[in-house]
């Protein structure tokens, strides 16, 4: 699988380019982190990349083929999508959520089948809850509902997952669980995950290459280490930053510090 960006750019009507020079490419098994300030367009990228919103120019491909020209039961079957999930305010218990993300996979007007559920069963599993299964999605934090929304994208078993901000409404530990999961698919299964993060050390740590949205609406895409610099985050949040590295849980890892709260100059 190759799923790219090629020139993509984005504005709205005639306005000024909220995006522009957007170009990146993923093969099977690689992670892809997208970093910006807020409002620099992230939220936008993503959702052309799905096929949700249309470039202004240029195109996203999979497999070469444009997104928006491939039927769209096949493109959902392959491209799993993770929205900023707010709690639904739909009488579904979380099962029926999970089996949602079937349809791709099921005929048309065709009911649940006894391989459907167990494969949305087993989408709650990775997703680390199981015991919601029962629970109505109206019931549940947004923590857990972010986690159901990820589950439901799991269930189609789709070769690339794609996800807006993942880890905004979780707590420490669930954000660890939501990106280990993805983690060991890419690792183990071979799929893709294309995420926005407001976090460089997950960009670092969990992926291969990074793209990084400039206040110009320029994109900086390469390898995470190449990306991801202290000159790089200074120009993209306009804010001091420093990186440390450090050794931890055998393995390296990435500190990254903003200096939030300038120096008083009545006090130099």
């Amino acid at each position: 699988m190759r799923f790219e960006t090629r020139g993509g750019a984005f504005r709205y009507g005639a306005g000024g380019w909220v995006l522009r020079g957007v170009n990146f490419s993923l093969e099977s098994g690689e992670r892809l982190s997208i970093l910006g300030a807020n409002g620099a367009g992230k939220t936008t990228l993503i959702r052309c990349a799905a096929g949700l919103r249309a470039w202004s120019e240029g195109a996203t491909c999979l497999d070469g083929a444009d997104v928006r020209s491939l039927p769209p039961r096949e493109f959902r079957r392959r491209v799993g999508y993770v929205p900023q999930a707010r709690p639904s305010a739909f009488v579904y218990t979380v099962m029926e959520m999970v089996l949602l993300g079937r349809l791709p996979c099921m005929g048309a007007f065709a009911s649940p089948s006894a391989e459907d559920e167990r494969k949305a069963r087993a989408a709650l599993e990775l997703a680390g809850i199981p015991q919601l299964a029962g629970r109505l999605c109206s019931r549940i934090s947004g923590g857990e509902y972010q986690l159901v929304v990820l589950a439901r994208a799991l269930a189609s078993e789709p070769e690339l997952l794609i996800l807006d901000e993942p880890e905004s409404n979780l707590d420490f530990r669930n954000q660890a669980r939501l990106l280990g999961t993805v983690a060991s698919l890419c690792r183990e299964r071979g799929m893709s995950a294309l995420f926005s993060t407001h976090y460089p050390e997950h960009a670092l740590e969990l992926s291969c290459k990074s793209l990084l949205v400039m206040p110009d609406g320029s994109a900086r895409f390469g390898a995470s280490e190449d990306v991801v610099t202290e000159e790089n985050l200074r120009a993209a949040f306009g804010v001091p930053v420093v990186m440390r590295r450090f050794e931890a849980f055998g393995r390296e890892r990435t500190a990254v510090a903003a200096d939030y709260e300038p120096a008083d100059a009545s006090k130099e």
